[in-house]
C-alpha cells in the first residue's frame, strides 16, 4: 500500500529484529524488477 507520495505505508513492528524486505538487502539500490526476479529466484534455489 502507497500514500499520494509513493512511500511505502505498510506497516511493521519495528522492535522486530526483521523487516519484510531484508530479503532484498544484497539487491543494489535502483535496480530494475529483472534484477529483483533473478535475485529471488536464486534464493529459492538455495532452499
Amino acid at each position: 500500500m502507497t500514500d499520494t507520495d509513493g512511500q511505502s505505508t505498510t506497516e511493521y513492528d519495528e522492535t522486530d529484529d526483521e523487516r519484510p524486505d531484508d530479503h532484498l538487502d544484497s539487491v543494489e539500490d535502483g535496480c530494475g524488477c529483472a534484477e529483483v526476479w533473478e535475485h529471488l529466484s536464486e534464493e529459492r534455489e538455495e532452499d
